[in-house]
């Protein structure tokens, strides 16, 4: 097909010479026949197939599913296998949408016969066939009227169809079976090894309750049996941690049928969101941030303005026949707020920070607990800067990040992201963008991987993620730079030459979504949080001398103290202390009251060698003012030559 023409492929630190027309995976097998662990690739910074024809010389990478983006067409290809499972078995099935999530994927179907957990068993078995067969990912392209003979009895395709396709596009085949996509794909079904169906729900078409209800089957898939070994168990140990029991068990908060995706936080909960958004107002003082309060709902000009009305409808909560709009981020808000006065250059960087209520218009499906809601506020902050105040301010970013993470002890990566193959700005711009990310993360002595392409349009990015006690990787923070919001918005500052200039946004959060980081803390602490976000921070077992108690109330008056006095035996008001979640248990009787001292037992320590000790109570409060400060625990701040803790 290709006369013998020589490319030359940039690959792994070499260059390779390849003959036109050959694929990623001939280069594996010819180079790298060790590599059994590849299952995408990228060719110039772009997710494609491993079949794709190597037209022109290019960079090429391998990826594993550890990269988050392979990770995401493995499940995607895995969503075409469950979709070819189910019109298998299910003869009358109409497929709809089948997108990879956060873990797995599902797939809505529109189907007669309703499928429950005992139908769940035989998915698995035929989606086992299919991929023992090892059919390959083939992608075809069709006319808009092929497509549209093809699932002429498909009124859902055809809707995305005729909304979406222009003169043709896509589908991909796997042995018989075909559907609409405009992919990549993983190369073959027999690179998927291992399946679970998780859980079936309702969904409506297009999420919108007048349209048709369709049964949505959840799966998750691995390229290993021992790697979905692992996720079984470790899912299994989070249900021990599950934030909703925990939530549950200590009072925090709960979800109701009134408001879906919206969490009610009862005064315990209260207190532990309250005190996460003091300690980062605390943080915005020293740090030069300006908190500001922005409006809950705007008009539809403004989203049209910003661009969010023409790409993020659909998760958002429209008003009064789509005049309005609840809020769904807080950069228009800001971008409005900044453009009401006048700036020069001594303004910036001008940074506002922003606890606004935000709304987003997430499918019920994927609603869990706190990590998916409707209703949800943020450590929101945007930057705005002169394109030289850029590193110094990414670098203040990254310092911050690292010290919030580093009180709950979380480990982090972080990963640049690149120019995309469409993008906003003159290349020049993104080079030295891009250079001040790379620069700033170097001279903060931290280390960073590059996703080359994975940008957005607007600007270059660092994706922040964090790891859990249960080695779950989350997203929470965010840095990034944007060109394009304050050309939309026409936002303006006056330069040292007299010459108006457009800033930088830089988007910034550290803790992302109170809700989230709640659920992170409580599953990665669990019922021992953390002395100064705890609201049980306190328990005094009462042996008797109620005054006394009282006088420890008023001394300890800044901490959360609760008396345990519930007419039960000593050791079992002391183990409902334990099991209730306090940080410190304090027994108190005539003795302790004759010498002005607590019996404090450390609740964090190893059951083996829980300890108890007599405690002055001033200088009791001293430690607990110390532990409250500076955000430390008991055992922290107990010094050998000062307080010795023996059984």
């Amino acid at each position: 097909m290709y006369d013998e023409i020589k490319l030359k492929v940039e690959f792994e630190g070499k260059n390779l010479e390849v003959k036109q027309g050959e694929t990623p995976y001939d280069i594996l097998c010819n180079h790298c026949k060790d590599r059994k662990d590849v299952i995408s690739c990228k060719i110039d910074g772009v997710y494609s197939d491993m079949s794709t024809e190597i037209l022109k010389d290019c960079k090429l990478e391998f990826l594993t599913f550890e990269d988050d983006g392979a990770r995401e067409i493995f499940w995607h290809s895995s969503a075409h296998i469950l979709g070819n499972a189910l019109v298998n078995l299910y003869p009358d099935a109409k497929l709809v949408h089948g997108p990879p999530v956060e873990e797995g994927f599902f797939y809505d179907v529109d189907i007669k016969e309703p499928i429950s957990s005992g139908d769940y068993k035989k998915i698995e078995m035929e989606m086992t066939r299919i991929m023992k067969k090892n059919y390959k990912f083939e992608k075809v392209i069709k006319s808009k009227e092929e497509l549209l003979d093809a699932y002429k009895d498909n009124p859902c395709k055809t809707h995305f169809i005729m909304k979406g396709v222009d003169k043709e596009s896509s589908v991909y085949k796997n042995g018989d079976f075909f559907d609409m996509c405009l992919g990549p794909h993983i190369r073959s079904t027999g690179v998927v090894k291992a399946v679970k169906v998780l859980k079936n729900s309702s969904a409506y078409f297009l999420n919108d309750p007048s349209l048709k209800s369709l049964q949505r089957i959840y799966a998750i898939t691995f390229p290993s049996k021992d790697m979905l070994e692992e996720y079984l168990k470790k899912k299994e140990e989070a249900k021990e941690r599950d934030h909703r029991k925990i939530g549950t068990e200590l009072d925090l908060f709960f979800f109701s049928k009134y408001s879906p995706g919206s969490c009610f936080f009862l005064p315990n909960g209260a207190i532990m969101y309250n005190t996460l958004i003091e300690f980062l107002r605390e943080e915005y003082r020293k740090r030069g941030f300006k908190e500001v309060i922005t409006p809950n709902i705007f008009c539809t000009k403004l989203w049209e303005e910003s661009g969010h009305l023409q790409n993020y409808k659909e998760n958002m909560f429209m008003i009064e026949g789509d005049d309005f709009a609840l809020k769904p981020m807080n950069c228009p808000g800001h971008c409005v707020m900044f453009k009401h006065q006048d700036h020069s250059f001594r303004d910036l960087p001008l940074r506002f920070a922003d606890f606004g209520v935000l709304h987003r218009n997430e499918l019920s499906g994927t609603l869990t607990g706190l990590t998916r809601v409707r209703r949800f506020q943020q450590d929101d902050a945007h930057i705005f800067c002169t394109r030289d105040q850029v590193k110094s301010e990414i670098k203040g970013c990254l310092e911050f990040l690292s010290f919030v993470y580093g009180v709950f002890g979380f480990k982090f990566e972080l990963v640049l992201s690149t120019r995309p193959e469409k993008y906003l700005g003159s290349i020049e711009e993104w080079d030295r963008a891009e250079r001040a990310l790379a620069e700033a993360m170097d001279e903060s002595g931290m280390v960073f991987k590059i996703n080359e392409g994975d940008g957005a349009f607007y600007g270059p990015k660092i994706d922040i993620t964090l790891h859990d006690a249960l080695d779950r990787r989350i997203q929470c923070a965010t840095i990034q730079l944007d060109f394009q919001l304050p050309q939309r918005f026409e936002l303006k500052y006056r330069d040292s030459d007299g010459q108006c200039r457009t800033p930088v946004i830089i988007h910034r959060a550290i803790l992302g979504s109170i809700e989230r980081m709640i659920a992170i803390i409580l599953e990665s602490f669990g019922k021992r949080l953390p002395f100064w976000i705890s609201p049980r921070q306190i328990a005094i077992v009462n042996m008797g001398n109620l005054d006394y108690v009282e006088k420890i109330r008023s001394v300890l008056g800044r901490f959360r103290v609760d008396v345990i006095d519930d007419g039960n035996t000593l050791n079992k008001r002391i183990r409902t202390a334990e099991t209730s979640g306090y940080s410190l248990v304090c027994v108190v009787g005539e003795k302790e009251a004759r010498a002005n001292e607590v019996n404090v037992r450390l609740c964090k320590v190893e059951k083996s060698s829980k300890s108890t000790k007599n405690i002055g109570l001033y200088e009791l409060k001293n430690i607990l003012d110390r532990m409250a400060d500076e955000r430390v625990e008991l055992e922290d701040v107990l010094l050998i030559d000062r307080i010795s803790i023996s059984n």
